[in-house]
């Protein structure tokens, strides 16, 4: 008897397929959700680099690397790592840079935060590495630790409704969130991967209420992406929530934290205005920033989500906007409705304020997907919806199929999005 078990728990450790073999996979993944998170993503790198080298091999224009063969290695420096390049190279240009025909300022690297492109020079620096293998071997380490902040984001069951599969879920979300469509951004020289990772340690540490260490982070996430706006609102609804809380268990507010919320606000606040004000200084034109983001086609002063209005009507008429509007309206009622409400409210908090915050200030432009991969809190929404139950009281029992249809629709996103945009066209190709 004892000899038969052993063949038989030998045959489930050699057949994961067998129902037993994927509950013991599933249990050891539990145990070891770090280097599970970790195993997932290097495996969604190589997915990654393996879908950039078909876009190398099949789609690339051969004008848009300038010699007839365009292989792996062109497709790492073009569109933004161009510039971040030049930042690495020659630093920002003063004076700001105008155009010689009609004297206004024009594109220059005055744009782009510069925190990761002097991360990448000092790694140039101390490795001898190129540009290239240096900020992309810098976005992958970044980018794990990223996910694995992910998990731990969303494991977090603080100011969440209680889900009994709360670490299965948020396993299988962070996961999800390895092979997002525009993941392979992270193989190439931009800051998506220091910016994610700054964002979840951000939210990480404002659910536990550690809000001198939101302020910390805060500043190098002020030289990297222009978020602050969104994560300050996150914190003001954490801070509306704990205060609601204090005061019904009887106890005072915010009691030995007032002043280091205070800070945290202060700093989140500095955080949004202290790259557009060294621009200004270093030019001597206060509004350098902001008027080269103008040359690139950023438009905010038009009003909040009118340019997004504008393409919806001038696309489609009303039916355009009203598809808009639908969408935005279904993602609402996703975050806020029982597919939301197993995460925290900090996350939930900053997966509406990030996106609306996009439709505000950024113009319609496919580099919106790209942008859409700080919104974390996307791959808690779809795992929620391949795994629970239509109320969202329990995991269905076959939720790994309906994970690996999940999977299957972001593996073909990814490589429609890197086969589709990351190529370069001089005279057609719409940006990353």
């Amino acid at each position: 008897m004892a000899l038969a078990e052993v063949e038989h728990a030998e045959t489930v450790r050699l057949n994961p397929l067998t129902s037993a073999g994927r509950h013991a996979i599933g249990a050891r993944a539990l145990r070891h959700p770090v280097l599970t998170v970790l195993a997932v993503y290097a495996v969604s790198r190589v997915v990654s680099l393996a879908a950039v080298w078909a876009a190398a091999q099949w789609f690339q224009n051969p004008a848009g690397v300038g010699h007839a063969d365009p292989n792996i290695g062109d497709m790492f420096g073009l569109w933004d790592g161009v510039w971040y390049e030049r930042i690495v190279r020659d630093g920002y240009p003063v004076p700001l840079p105008v155009d010689a025909d009609n004297g206004r300022i024009t594109y220059s690297a005055w744009a782009f935060y510069p925190l990761y492109p002097y991360l990448v020079k000092g790694l140039m620096l101390v490795t001898g590495m190129g540009f290239t293998l240096a900020g992309g071997v810098l976005n992958v380490v970044l980018g794990g630790g990223a996910a694995v902040l992910i998990w731990a984001l969303l494991r977090s069951g603080v100011h969440a409704d209680r889900q009994p599969q709360r670490e299965r879920l948020a396993l299988v979300a962070a996961c999800l969130w390895c092979f997002y469509p525009t993941t392979a951004v992270m193989l190439k020289p931009y800051t998506e991967a220091l910016a994610v990772l700054l964002v979840a340690l951000a939210l990480l540490l404002l659910v536990r209420r550690s809000y001198l260490w939101v302020a910390v982070v805060s500043v190098p996430l002020g030289f990297t992406r222009g978020v602050a706006p969104a994560l300050g609102a996150a914190a003001l609804i954490h801070l509306v929530v704990r205060w609601r809380e204090d005061r019904a268990a009887g106890v005072r507010p915010l009691e030995g934290q007032r002043a280091s919320a205070v800070v945290m606000l202060g700093m989140l606040g500095l955080s949004g205005i202290a790259w557009p004000v060294v621009a200004g200084l270093a030019t001597g034109v206060p509004t350098a920033f902001f008027d080269v983001q103008a040359a690139w086609g950023q438009r905010p002063d038009k009003g909040p989500f009118v340019l997004w209005l504008e393409w919806a009507w001038d696309g489609k008429g009303l039916f355009g906007v009203l598809v808009l509007l639908a969408l935005v309206g279904t993602y609402i009622a996703l975050v806020l409705g029982r597919h939301g409400r197993w995460i925290s409210i900090e996350a939930r908090a900053w997966a509406l304020a990030y996106p609306l915050y996009l439709f505000a200030v950024v113009r319609p432009i496919t580099s919106m997907w790209r942008f859409l991969l700080l919104d974390v809190p996307l791959a808690a929404l779809l795992a929620s919806v391949a795994m629970r139950t239509a109320n969202g009281q329990s995991v269905v029992p076959h939720w790994r199929r309906r994970v690996g249809v999940v999977l299957l629709v972001l593996l073909g996103g990814l490589v429609w999005w890197t086969c589709a945009l990351l190529v370069y066209t001089p005279w057609g190709s719409f940006p990353p």
